[in-house]
């Protein structure tokens, strides 16, 4: 059914609603009062804060909702989500959403302790995650290695479809774009194990940057689950087998699987709060920095781009123009450089790859991280691409993004 998964990621994301290179570098001081996260759409939008009153319950929203839904009778198991509103910005006409039915027991299913879960089998042993001496040698050969491995990537045309728009310049004003970006996608993408796992984490963070984070035991147990998923995929085992190569993890699988959720998920300060940002946080869901001008910070993901723009939270604004002389994208191009609001607020410019899957970006960051340096200019697939890496001290992801270089 057409939009099926997009309801059962709705259902699941409603309770939510530029990348500095200083602030990927800079630790901050003081703190503000905390505030729940179910509120965080009409902070975004309003930009009172004081104003917004947390909901009893916080994220936990949707499941009252669902509960009320239940008792209404609705047959099946099933939920009926989305507003069938049209969307009306800047004076053009968006999409109309629709209404989507998804299962219920799908995301119960994620809220259990993940040794209660079950997992996707590991990656096939004819899968070769060794990595050759030239790789250990060459970053770039391993980025394009690591392209190669993500077998979990989307085909353009096959699995979505994309419409660029319009290009500009990155200080042009003005909306070139009178599409969504994702014009659609195939129903059975987002119930791949690991796209999955991804998605039931987006709703775990306010996007304000001041604002400090409270994790819950429900909230370690999809951290924990989404890492032994991704750590069941070639991406992943690569990116193990090429760190114990470098001696810069031990033989040792679970502790590596340790390592990775402590790298993506501790929280750190960023924005003169403690504990109000992580790497997870501010590179894939995006933060909004609330300073003299508001603007977005992070939010480098496709998924989590294609969800909130099928929410009506983002709109897609056109293309940047190739600095060099050059092919202008089109449907079938993954890597893209582009112009966004979200909630009203701009993202100048944003480069994303598309259609990648959760392991590959996980790893390919990952990997920069720990053998790169700030600059990384690598070759994935048929792009040339820097991959910026900003450290957060010693030991902690500040951002990682790709900047297209043609």
């Amino acid at each position: 059914m057409e939009g099926l998964v997009k309801g059962l990621m709705k259902v699941a994301l409603d309770a939510v609603a530029g990348d500095d290179d200083d602030d990927s570098r800079r630790s901050h001081s003081p703190s503000r009062e905390e505030r729940s996260r179910s509120t965080w759409a009409q902070v975004v939008s309003s930009g009172h804060e004081e104003d917004a009153e947390p909901e009893a319950g916080g994220r936990n929203r949707w499941s009252s909702r669902k509960e009320e839904n239940d008792n209404e009778g609705n047959e099946g198991g099933w939920e009926t989500v989305g507003s069938g509103k049209t969307h009306q910005q800047h004076g053009q006409r968006r999409r109309p959403q629709k209404s989507w039915q998804a299962p219920a027991e799908t995301w119960s299913a994620f809220k259990r302790h993940p040794d209660e879960q079950q997992y996707m089998g590991h990656a096939k042993n004819a899968v070769n995650v060794e990595p050759t001496r030239e790789e250990l040698d060459d970053l770039s050969k391993a980025c394009s290695r690591l392209w190669e491995l993500d077998l979990n990537r989307l085909v353009p045309g096959k699995d979505y479809e994309i419409d660029c728009g319009g290009g500009k310049k990155v200080y042009q004003k003005g909306d070139m774009a009178s599409e969504c970006l994702f014009s659609w996608l195939s129903d059975d993408i987002l119930r791949r194990p690991t796209y999955s796992r991804f998605c039931s984490l987006l709703d775990n963070y306010n996007p304000d940057e001041g604002c400090k984070e409270v994790v819950t035991s429900e909230e370690k147990h999809e951290q924990t689950a989404f890492i032994e998923e991704i750590s069941r995929t070639a991406p992943v085992k690569y990116l193990y087998h090429y760190l114990v190569s470098k001696e810069i993890v031990s033989d040792n699988y679970e502790h590596f699987k340790r390592m990775m959720c402590g790298l993506w998920f501790d929280l750190y300060g960023r924005g003169g709060v403690s504990g109000s940002s992580s790497a997870f946080e501010h590179v894939f869901v995006g933060e909004i920095k609330r300073r003299e001008e508001k603007e977005v910070s992070g939010f480098h993901n496709w998924i989590q781009f294609y969800l909130e723009e099928a929410k009506g939270r983002v709109d897609y604004q056109g293309y940047i123009l190739p600095r060099r002389r050059g092919p202008y994208p089109d449907s079938e191009t993954q890597v893209l450089t582009i112009q966004f609001e979200w909630n009203g607020i701009l993202k100048s410019v944003s480069t994303t790859l598309l259609g990648v899957s959760p392991e590959f970006e996980i790893a390919l960051y990952t990997l920069c991280f720990f053998v790169g340096g700030e600059d990384n200019h690598v070759n994935l697939g048929p792009y040339s691409v820097n991959l910026k890496c900003y450290r957060f001290g010693n030991d902690k992801i500040g951002s990682v993004f790709p900047i297209a270089e043609c």
